[in-house]
């Protein structure tokens, strides 16, 4: 019999081989899971081999409050073991679950991790990109607005950044990070641990051309590369600025010093039309 309290089980990405022997059997042995959608978890049991002799509660966005104090009171009330999974990977990382592990610890209720798979690690492993920093910003928004302010709020982080999106707003996310990131290595993962695993590493120009040619397929990993590293705390943005837009237009001259020094658009567009106001 398995002890009381809330086991947090990773399951697998895409590749059923990546199951842990301890998520597995904890799997066989709880007698409640809690799961996003128990369509999925069902099959997943079933592809896995694990008997489905125990009781599937829905935990969601829209019902996580709710549903957090009564699962805690299940698993204090009939000392039960119950398993917290998500449709696949870790749980926790951009699917609901903390605010039940947040009470779980308010009450004294046992917690444990059965740690696994995880796109944001694995996507990350793939890339290439630098690993000894790096920033999880989960969904990338799905207005153009909203895109874009949280792209600007993450411009001057100096750090890796990785964002999850979907393949439909994939080239408008792209689009976007044009305008923010010029400069910066880009990469997307796809499939990962399947048949067809792939990451695509390049500007996001670059990017935009390959899944333009190659429309991609269901979830995705962004993940764009920290700042150019060029002593930007020295670079005379104004001097630079001024000689350029004596020789092209403003738009040009912002694109060239963007390209050049990897800073954030928006910032040197802003200062370029007030010099052109002032001058």
């Amino acid at each position: 019999m398995m002890k009381k309290g809330l086991y947090v089980t990773a399951t697998p990405i895409g590749n059923l081989g990546d199951i842990s022997a301890r998520a597995k059997e904890t799997l066989e042995k709880v007698s409640y899971v809690a799961c996003e959608d128990t369509r999925v978890t069902r099959k997943l049991f079933s592809l896995l081999g694990i008997g489905q002799d125990k009781t599937f509660i829905t935990y969601e966005d829209h019902s996580e409050e709710e549903r957090a104090q009564k699962m805690i009171d299940l698993i204090r009330d009939k000392d039960a073991a119950v398993a917290l999974v998500s449709d696949a990977g870790s749980p926790l990382i951009s699917d609901p679950g903390y605010k039940l592990v947040h009470k779980c610890r308010e009450q004294n209720i046992p917690v444990y991790v059965l740690p696994g798979c995880c796109a944001v690690i694995s996507a990350l492993q793939l890339s290439g990109l630098p690993t000894n920093r790096f920033m999880f910003a989960g969904f990338v928004p799905n207005r153009q607005k909203a895109r874009g302010d949280l792209f600007d709020e993450l411009s001057k982080v100096n750090t890796t950044l990785v964002f999850y999106e979907t393949a439909p707003r994939l080239l408008k996310t792209l689009a976007a990070a044009a305008e923010v990131f010029c400069g910066r290595e880009m990469a997307v993962a796809r499939e990962m641990t399947k048949m067809f695993e792939e990451c695509v590493n390049g500007s996001a120009e670059e990017l935009m051309a390959h899944f333009t040619k190659n429309p991609p397929k269901g979830e995705m990993v962004l993940m764009v590369s920290p700042p150019l590293a060029k002593n930007q705390e020295n670079i005379d943005v104004n001097g630079v600025l001024k000689e350029l837009m004596e020789k092209m237009p403003l738009k040009s001259a912002v694109s060239e010093v963007v390209k050049a020094y990897g800073l954030n658009r928006n910032d040197v567009y802003r200062q370029a039309v007030k010099m052109k106001n002032e001058s």
